[in-house]
């Protein structure tokens, strides 16, 4: 870079250069010097002195510099000579410079007394931590980041600030840093802003980039050769733009999205590749070359089946691939526009918990960074190859190392240092941080070490000490930071749970030292914090590093629920107001340790409490509420109250002042605009009073009668506009700020509408309880404020003598107006100094502050920044170095820390009273309730002893229980009371029992739905054997899906043979057009009859001769041409030489296909058949089936078992009856009698699992108390379980016991009848009696019966046990064969399903190759099918051109025939039949039918003159074939003729044919080549999906397959023992080695037989041959015979055929009767020309006369034109000279007559013209021609 004092004229030199569209020439002083190329249209440029960086250092802290010195040349420029202008875009000097001084925004001043430094940036404290990639470094020492309206440089080892002015003054954008680090660009905001390249280190602006969007741009990036530069607006256009930066020009331009974008970027390995993300979308761009130019062409990503998220950080990969983040935290990998994968941690966990903010390659490693504070690095190569595995679309991936930095650190944005040897990272932490990661994962990597740390956010508060260089300030990120801003450093900073909201520094009337800060929060609580020296604390061991200040919790209260917004001490530190959103104002006691005083309510949430200065009289306090409310109180009398009795903090009767604002300003822009109309009313006043005082000094002067008239213009008044209506907005505008005047006055500041003024207001009296909302006020003064319609004044403080008013600008401008001293209603408020600072878009100034000794002005915005500026003074002060921070107080080490109150939902101080007031009113309440209830016992019992007595008397004294029932309406309100309390509780418990209900819906459906039948075990009644069924769940997925094969097997050849047949499709190109039919002519309707001529006559009798001769040669032509075609199909019939069966030929190849490969399965040369190859889809078919037959299988038995059961349960049933029989039976006899009872078997509880879900309410509460005893006790887990399966018998034992013993209705009522059947019938109760004989003897019958019916029971009892043991043993026995079938199938089950699984893994490339093969085989079909439709249709053409040479043979033998034997004209006629002329095409479109037979025929013998010239050229003798020779047979001529061009049809014909012959060869070897490329890719397919089927086969061959055997079965033994390796053996089934012995013998007598059919069919062949020769021999003996015939009759061998189709020449006769029509028709024609020449010369005759009249009137003209000559000739003589020059009149006359004459003599000349036209013979007549002069002259005669 040359500097600008250099004077070499080569190098470039800046210049000066015009914003506006100008001429790139400029004229300068003769002195000046310019350059040649470095002027463009519509640019700047300024001579720039050369910045060094330590000059640039050093204007960092005084931006004085930017405000003093104008762009002044260092150098006198050369006159720049004016050249032609030429449209070539000079390109411009890689030295020339801007002027940085000229390009930035300065301050805005009013008045000139004010100096543009007025304030200069000293220091920034802030940062904007969320704004997207503000974070760039430049080396490894210096920062760049964007602060409001400034760019920051930061060495932040030395920690020194360099600051550069935005030029637009409305904020910036986006910044990013040249690759080389030679350069960076400063993206600006405002209308139309500009990109800045500034150079690095020199810090020159390098470049300007105009027009690149309408309102802010939001990202810029440099390419990877940093000779490009992409940048991407903000709303409204979104444009993104292509620069050529060093040229200032754009490449390309377009819209990149309709929302929000926010980053572009260049591909590293191609710049005409570039990506945008922003909210909702990605979009891939491409630079691509169109038909119009080079074209930015996007691609939208398309999300698919993933949900739409903002797109914050993504990288471009080599091979074009885009990797993204997501709001999830899972990346996203990008292939063309679809995301071909989602990447996630194993377990389905996101990659980072929330969104990845940046994406980064480095090293072969990709790494992320997410708002969770972690950064993970993930291996590159499995991202790129990453794919998809299933449904899902998720791929899980684990990073390779990770680095959580903090838990509450947001990481937005990283960039790399370039310290060799190190992976140092630079990290930009969303939550108020810069950060230096080490990212080399080793022993010594270095802990996250934050370097900077700063506010997030929104800063809500800013406050300064009263008496050193200290400020404070709070923000929503929960931090207090103390800083001193003297020094430039950050002090300390203190955490909390909630963010602060308002902040004031406690005065030195409360704290002397000025130590105390108080802290308001969001969640209403106060906080009192004191900051301090740790250095003068006592020194203990083991402390801590010493900071410079500290801050420790000196008071905590809560005093509001919602957040604190104002803070105040009273001018005498006695009382602590606070303000807050609920609508209170709090006072504390200060004295006595932040005491309560009391609150009050305001209308309106509270934004400004302010105190009365110490000049009012009174202290009182203003309140200034949002909504438009402004109050007034006068302070609080402190009262010495025990703070026991007190019940609430509320201040009655509480005296307060209300100004209720009402909008002034339509009233004020109305007075405005009638102050100016006046004003101009005056102005135009004095005009007039001065024009008439001028006027009436004129007229003294000139006299009266002197004086030039003058026109007096009246003055016309104008209609004045309507005046501006007044308006109220319907909206109250918010209050933003205010301050006393006077005691009782006040200016405020107003939003919205009411922007753009102060008002003055005044309070009225006081009033108590009065109401606010229909008070309406207004401000009784106003100042105007400039430039602040919609810019409107937040925040207002003075300096300490009241000279200056700081103003903070919504849109985060600074301005100060000066005033005088002594002004508090602001009467000298016009001056100001003006300048933007923060960010016009978010950086609203919340807090200004000026230092005690106003030396400093602090503002501190919403975009997070905090400025500290020096304020303009003529008196100079040293400044400290250094703000004294407050020493410790004695004793504060050894203070308790109050506890502080970090739950947001704590009590407030009145809520807390309340709550304690309501707590003592409870207890009392629960006390009465207490002795009420005594009462009511007490009552109670005596009521029980009442009641007790009244049972002990006699029934009949006693009183009933309805008698105690004083009133029936007492009960019916109980029961109801009841009912509701029990509807109550039911709605009360309703979420429990529906969220049970659930639960419980949720295991059935998990355990109990799958079930088809749970396991039922059946016991043998008499043995230990048991049965138990299967536990059978629903068919598997696989036996109900049968999902479709994913590629269906490709047909064989022979099948597609089978299907198609052996002919093919008709070709689709035969169009199925009719050939469209000639319509004959039909006579007109109406036409008479006319009788024929003889020449007609005769014409038709040669026709009907003529037709007959024609059919008698077709008939004859018809039977050769059938003989022919018999011959053909003859021919065709007779197999060739190497002719096969296709019956055989099909055999051979159904036993190719189906004999398969005898080979094993395991030989690598082993060739699966097409019908045994198998997929996933068959597999999972095979699968299904297996389970849907062992499921089967398994219901069946379950059947069988369930069967058993229910016989189980009939037999008990039956055996509790016989049982209940035999107890009756055995009372009847006696006991010595009596056979043991059989025991009645027992229903086990396996057995009737189903009852396990039957319960009532009894079982119901047995569970529960069990529940309370597990929970009493806290059993161990073994105890539970078996306390678990005693509850399930129990359960069991009751349920069955409530059954009666599992018998049923039916059961019952069956046993009820069998007993009353066998029931004795009981004797009737009598006296006992001796028995006699006969009672006896029927007593012994009785008993032998019983005796019977005793043993018939038991007997019966037993026959049924045994019987159902039986059964069970039968039915045991099968379902052990069973089991061993099922264990089988399930191990056939595991083999197939890893089988399917091992086909699943093929299944994607198996269909990609088996896609390609039928691919390959569908397009080689189509191109054979096109190769027979050519061949077709060659075949179709060869027979047409045989036609067409046939027709020329019969032609040339019919012509031969005609001429008939020694003709000697034969070899003439010949030639001229032969011979080649030239001819023209036909034309579509014939000439006209009414041109002349003369012109006809000569165009003839023109065309024939050439075409014998053309033919005479090729032949050796010249002869004229036009001339018929004499004695020449001129028919024979003229048929030669026709001939001839009936030859030459059939020529073209045949040469259009063989054209279309040689085209379809082309496109058959064109096919045929093409067929053959096919076939072999077809053949390579099909070995590599064959290769691909054998390893599948050899993968399946790996897996393992179970074959249980039996030892007779293994018959592979050696030395009589079975072998220890099995491995070598064949597992063959008996069946298949039998049925291959028995195709052996098949085998060898299918031989045998073939063989002697072949030797039959040898001998066949050996006759056929013999036969054929002897056929050949007999063919030529009659072939010779017909020749000899021929030649004997005719002389010569002709053709039969040929004589007999030509037995008639059709051509002759055709001409014939051409020849009589054509002579009928030229003797019409004669007559008809005949009477045209009659009538044209009666014609002629009519012009003639017409002709010789008008020759006449000519003559008769031409006389009286004579006349008029002579008679004006005389006239002219006699009229002398009595004007000396010709009069105008006469002119027009004579012109007049001269037109006349040449008119005539025009006219003349036309006559005789059309007389001798007319004179000649066949003359063509014109009309007359008449001139335009006749017509013009016709009005100038008129």
């Amino acid at each position: 870079m040359k500097e600008p004092d250099d004077q070499d004229a080569e190098e470039g030199r800046s210049g000066s250069r015009s914003d506006g569209k100008r001429s790139s020439r400029s004229i300068l002083k003769p002195s000046d010097d310019t350059t040649d190329d470095l002027f463009t249209d519509g640019e700047e440029s300024y001579l720039d002195d050369d910045l060094d960086l330590e000059d640039v250092i050093e204007s960092s802290h005084s931006s004085q510099e930017y405000f003093q010195t104008p762009a002044v040349s260092q150098e006198p420029p050369v006159e720049v000579k004016e050249e032609p202008e030429v449209d070539v875009k000079k390109k411009l000097s890689p030295t020339f410079y801007y002027n940085y001084l000229e390009l930035i925004s300065i301050p805005r001043v009013s008045s000139e007394s004010i100096p543009l430094h007025f304030l200069t940036l000293n220091h920034s404290f802030g940062y904007d931590c969320r704004k997207r990639a503000n974070l760039q470094l430049l080396d490894n020492n210096t920062l760049l980041y964007v602060a409001g309206n400034q760019m920051v440089l930061l060495d932040f080892k030395a920690k020194m600030q360099i600051y550069l002015q935005s030029s637009s003054g409305q904020g910036i954008g986006a910044i990013g840093v040249h690759p080389n680090k030679t350069y960076f660009a400063v993206a600006e905001k405002g209308s139309f802003p500009k990109i800045i390249i500034y150079e690095y280190p020199s810090l020159k602006p390098y470049r300007i980039l105009r027009d690149g969007t309408e309102k802010a741009y939001a990202y810029v990036d440099f390419n990877d050769e940093g000779n490009l530069l992409a940048s991407v607006g903000c709303h409204p256009d979104y444009t993104i733009t292509i620069w050529d930066w060093k040229e200032e020009q754009p490449i390309l331009r377009t819209k990149a999205f309709s929302q929000d974008v926010f980053k572009v970027t260049f591909n590293p390995d191609n710049d005409e590749q570039l990506t945008t993300s922003g909210s909702g979308h990605i979009k891939f761009w491409e630079m691509a070359f169109t038909f119009t130019g080079l074209k930015l062409q996007g691609s939208l990503g398309r999300f698919g089946k993933t949900s739409t998220s903002d797109i914050e950080g993504y990288a471009e990969l080599p091979d074009g691939k885009v990797l993204s983040g997501s709001e999830w935290g899972n990346l996203l990998l990008w292939e063309g526009s679809l995301i071909k994968v989602e990447l996630c941690r194993t377990g389905m966990k996101s990659c980072h918990n929330g969104s990845i903010n940046q994406i980064m390659l480095d090293e072969g490693e990709v790494i992320t960074a997410g708002s969770d504070g972690s950064v993970r690095i993930w291996d590159f190569e499995t991202i790129d190859t990453a794919d998809v595995i299933d449904d899902t679309g998720l791929l899980e991936i684990e990073p390779i190392n990770e680095l959580l930095v903090d838990k509450s650190v947001n990481l937005f944005s990283m960039i790399k240092m370039d310290e060799i040897g190190n992976n140092f990272w630079l990290a930009q932490d969303a939550n108020g941080a810069i950060w230096k990661l080490d990212l080399s994962f080793s022993n010594i990597t270095q802990d996250p070490e934050c370097l900077f740390s700063f506010h997030s956010g929104p800063i809500s508060a800013l406050a300064v000490s009263p008496l050193t260089y200290l400020m404070a300030t709070t923000a929503m990120d929960c931090s207090v930071r103390v800083y001193d801003f003297a020094s430039k450093n950050p002090l300390v900073q203190m955490k909390f749970k909630q963010g602060g909201t308002s902040l004031i520094w406690a005065p030195r009337s409360v704290s002397v030292s000025a130590s105390q800060i108080v802290v308001g929060f969001q969640d209403g609580v106060v906080r009192i914090l004191e900051l301090f020296d740790p250095k003068g604390l006592t020194v203990f061991a083991g402390r801590k590093k010493v900071l410079d200040a500290e801050l420790q919790l000196k008071y905590v209260f809560k005093p509001h629920t919602e957040e604190v917004t104002a803070l105040a001490y009273e001018r005498d530190g006695e009382i602590l107001a606070t303000g807050s959103e609920d609508k209170t104002v709090f006072f504390f006691d200060v004295e006595k340790e932040y005491k309560p005083v009391g609150f009050f309510n305001t209308p309106g949430p509270i934004c400004q409490l302010m105190w009365s200065p110490a000049n009012h009289p009174e202290s009182t306090l203003l309140i200034i509420c949002e909504n438009g409310y402004i109050l007034e109180c006068l302070c609080p009398t402190i009262k010495d109250v025990d703070d026991q009795n007190v019940v609430t903090f509320a201040i009655p009767d509480m005296l307060l002042r209300c100004f209720h604002f009402t909008s002034v300003k339509s009233k004020i822009l109305r007075f405005m605009e009638v102050q100016r109309r006046e004003k101009i009313k005056m102005m135009k006043e004095k005009e007039r009073e001065e024009r008439r005082r001028k006027l009436a000094e004129e007229r003294e002067a000139f006299g009266e009668e002197e004086v030039p008239e003058e026109v007096s213009e009246e003055e016309e008044e104008e209609e004045e506009e309507p005046l501006p209506e007044i308006f109220m907005p319907p909206t109250p505008s918010p209050i933003l700020c205010g301050f006393y005047s006077a005691p009782g006055k006040f200016w405020v500041s107003l939003g919205n509408y009411d922007a753009g003024f102060l008002y003055h207001c005044q309070f009225p009296s006081y009033l108590r309880n009065s109401d606010f909302q229909k008070q309406e006020n207004e401000p009784f003064d106003f100042r105007v404020l400039e430039d602040t319609e919609d810019n409107p004044i937040r925040t207002i403080t003075f300096s300490n003598d009241h000279t200056m008013m700081f103003c903070g600008m919504r849109n985060g401008a600074i301005r100060v107006y000066v005033l005088n001293e002594n002004d508090p209603f602001l009467v000298s408020l016009k001056d100001y100094w003006h300048f933007n600072v923060h960010d016009n878009n978010y950086g609203s100034i919340k807090s200004i502050f000026s230092s005690f000794d106003d030396q400093y002005l602090l503002t501190a915005g919403e975009d997070g920044n905090i400025f500290v500026f020096d304020i303009f003074s003529e008196f100079i002060i040293q400044k400290e170095a250094k703000a004294k921070v407050p020493s410790p107080r004695f004793g504060i080490e050894s203070e308790a820390i109050p506890e502080d109150i970090e739950d947001p939902k704590a009590y407030s101080i009145e809520n807390a009273r309340r709550k304690r007031e309501h707590d003592k009113l409870m207890k009392k309440v629960e006390e009465i309730k207490a002795h009420k209830r005594e009462q009511i016992k007490i009552l109670r019992n005596e009521f029980w002893k009442l009641l007790a007595l009244n049972k002990e008397l006699p029934a009949h004294m006693q009183f009933q229980r309805t008698d105690f029932n004083i009133d029936a309406k007492i009960h019916a309100e109980i029961h109801k009371k009841t009912s509701l309390k029990m509807e109550q509780v039911e709605k009360e418990l309703a979420w429990e029992k529906q969220k049970f209900e659930l639960g419980l819906k949720k295991l059935q459906d998990r355990f109990r739905e799958p079930l088809e039948s749970d396991t039922i075990v059946v016991y043998a009644i008499q043995s230990d054997h048991q049965i138990a069924s299967y536990r059978l769940t629903k068919p598997s997925k696989y036996s109900k899906l049968k999902r479709p094969s994913q590629s269906e097997r490709r047909a064989s050849k022979l099948e597609r043979f089978e299907k198609e047949g052996p002919g093919r499709k008709e070709s689709q190109r035969d169009t199925g057009g009719s050939i469209s039919l000639q319509e004959e002519s039909v006579s007109e309707k109406g036409k008479k009859f006319r009788p024929r001529t003889l020449s007609e006559i005769m014409v038709e009798n040669q026709i009907e001769k003529t037709k007959k001769l024609i059919q008698q040669a077709e008939r004859a032509q018809l039977k050769i041409l059938q003989r022919k075609k018999e011959w053909e199909e003859l021919y065709k019939s007779k197999p060739d030489d190497d002719y096969e069966d296709p019956r055989d030929v099909q055999a051979i190849k159904e036993a190719q296909t189906f004999m398969g490969d005898f080979n094993l399965k395991t030989a690598p040369d082993y060739k699966i058949p097409e019908h045994m190859r198998i997929n996933a889809a068959k597999k999972e078919e095979e699968l299904g089936f297996l389970d849907s037959m062992a499921h089967g299988k398994k219901r069946y038995m379950n059947k069988c078992i369930l069967s058993l059961r229910d016989l189980k349960l009939a037999v008990i049933e039956e055996i509790q009856c016989l049982v209940h029989e035999l107890k009756n039976i055995q009372s009847s006899i006696p006991a010595s009698k009596h056979m043991p009872i059989p025991q009645v078997p027992q229903i086990y509880p396996e057995e009737v699992p189903e009852r396990r879900f039957q319960y009532d309410e009894e079982t119901l509460l047995r569970f529960k108390r069990k529940q309370k005893k597990r929970q009493d006790a806290k059993s161990s887990s073994k105890q539970s379980g078996s306390g678990g399966s005693g509850g399930g018998l129990g359960f069991l034992k009751l349920s069955s016991g409530k059954e009666g013993d599992l018998t049923t209705r039916d059961s019952l009522s069956r046993s009820s009848k069998a007993s009353a059947f066998l029931e004795l019938p009981k004797q009737t109760e009598f006296e006992k009696a001796e028995p006699g004989d006969v009672e006896l003897e029927i007593m012994k019958r009785d008993e032998v019966k019983h005796l019977y019916m005793q043993q018939f029971l038991c007997n019966r009892i037993k026959e049924l046990t045994v019987t159902f043991d039986a059964e069970l043993h039968l039915l045991r026995h099968q379902k052990l064969k069973l089991d061993t079938k099922m264990k089988l199938s399930d191990l056939h089950h595991v083999t197939l399903f890893q089988e399917m699984l091992l086909l699943k893994n093929f299944e994607k490339q198996e269909n990609i190759l088996q896609e390609r093969v039928n691919s390959l085989d569908k397009e080689e079909q189509d191109m054979q099918w096109k190769i027979n439709e050519t061949l077709k249709e060659m075949e179709e053409k060869k027979n047409e051109i045989n036609k067409l040479q046939e027709q020329e043979k019969a032609l040339y033998a019919g012509f031969q025939a005609a001429l008939g034997e020694n003709n000697k004209f034969a070899n003439f006629l010949m030639k001229v039949l032969k011979k080649r002329i030239k001819r023209a095409k036909k034309k579509e479109v014939e000439g006209d039918a009414d041109e002349d037979e003369e012109s006809e025929e000569s165009s003839e013998e023109e065309s024939s003159l050439e075409s014998d010239e053309d033919a005479s050229g090729s032949e050796d003798d010249v002869f004229d074939d036009s001339i018929c020779p004499t004695n020449c047979d001129v028919s024979l001529f003229e048929l030669a003729l026709q001939l001839r061009e009936k030859r030459l049809d059939i020529e073209e014909a045949l040469v259009e044919e063989k054209k279309i012959v040689d085209n379809l060869k082309k496109e058959y070897d064109t096919i045929s080549k093409k067929v053959k490329v096919v076939a072999t890719n077809l053949n390579a397919a099909e070995e590599a999906l064959e290769a691909y089927q054998r390893e599948k086969q050899q993968r399946l061959n790996e897996l393992l397959v179970v074959i249980p055997l039996k030892l007779h079965q293994i018959e592979y033994v050696v030395f009589g023992e079975v072998p220890e390796d099995l491995s070598g053996t064949l597992v063959f089934s008996n069946h298949s080695l039998d049925r291959l012995q028995e195709r052996i013998v098949q085998l060898q007598e299918e031989n045998a037989k073939q063989q002697k059919l072949n030797k039959e069919c040898r001998e066949r062949r050996k006759l056929l041959t013999r036969e054929k020769r002897e056929m050949a021999k007999t063919i030529s003996k009659m072939e010779e015979t017909v020749r000899d015939l021929m030649i004997s009759k005719f002389g010569r061998v002709i053709d039969l055929e040929a004589l007999q189709t030509l037995s008639v020449n059709t051509t002759l006769e055709e001409l014939k009767i051409k020849k009589l029509r054509k002579e009928l028709s030229n003797a019409k024609e004669i007559r008809m020309w005949e009477e045209k020449i009659a009538q044209v010369r009666w014609d002629l005759m009519m012009k003639t006369k017409e002709h010789t009249k008008k020759l006449h009137q000519m003559n008769d003209l031409c006389l009286e034109k004579k006349k008029l000559d002579s008679r004006l000739n005389t006239l002219q003589n006699q009229q002398g000279n009595a004007f000396q020059g010709p009069r105008k009149a006469d002119i027009v006359a004579k012109q007049k007559v001269t037109e006349l004459v040449q008119t005539q003599s025009e006219k003349i000349t036309a006559l005789k013209e059309e007389i001798a036209l007319l004179r000649k013979k066949g003359g063509l007549i014109l009309p007359p021609i008449t001139p335009m002069q006749e017509n013009e002259m016709k009005p100038m005669d008129a």
